[in-house]
């Protein structure tokens, strides 16, 4: 018996070193097990860090559509191990980060554990994963409305900007399968 795949919404983020190269490689390590399929990636927004220390570099930022037989813990396990992977420290809550990965629905799973809190509880506050997943799944919701509606509310949303040196990692000859489906977003900011 094959076993069951879960619809989950990964949201990545990279504000030092290559932040495009990182994102991209981040990008074919989450789905780099046979346990994780993707299904979209949205375009990248370049945008300001939110919360955290003063002064920090401009962020990219993007979100990627995942079905996966991970449990909702061994799937946190796996983005903390991309993390760690591209050099992730975690020093200053919200500080500046190589990458930071971070599920933000795992299915219709509701946690209040504070190790994995789900939905994501500041996602939908915040349009530097919003508007990315509107991109990709126009008909999302969260929290009862729709995450393009929520984007054009939540305070960050002036300050996405596009960028378009993304290169969507390549599928391996053993990951074309998991693959199937996929779909890039083009890159042009549009305006829910």
């Amino acid at each position: 018996m094959s076993p069951a795949y879960t619809r989950a919404v990964i949201a990545l983020g990279s504000n030092l070193g290559e932040r495009n190269d990182t994102l991209s490689a981040a990008v074919a390590d989450l789905v780099d097990p046979p346990e994780v399929r993707l299904l979209a990636i949205s375009p990248i927004v370049q945008t300001k860090a939110v919360g955290g220390p003063p002064g920090q570099p401009d962020f990219l930022n993007m979100v990627i559509a995942v079905e996966t037989s991970l449990p909702p813990r061994e799937l946190l396990d796996h983005c903390h191990a991309v993390e760690q992977k591209h050099l992730r420290v975690r020093e200053v809550r919200w500080g500046p980060r190589t990458l930071d990965v971070d599920i933000i629905t795992y299915g219709d799973l509701v946690s209040s554990d504070p190790e994995l809190t789900l939905p994501h509880p500041r996602a939908a506050e915040r349009a530097f994963v919003l508007y990315p997943w509107s991109q990709i799944d126009p008909a999302a919701q969260l929290n009862g409305e729709r995450v393009g509606d929520l984007a054009v509310r939540a305070a960050d949303f002036a300050d996405l900007e596009t960028f378009d040196g993304f290169q969507a990692p390549a599928p391996a000859d053993s990951a074309a399968a998991k693959t199937t489906g996929a779909e890039v977003a083009p890159g042009p900011l549009e305006r829910p």
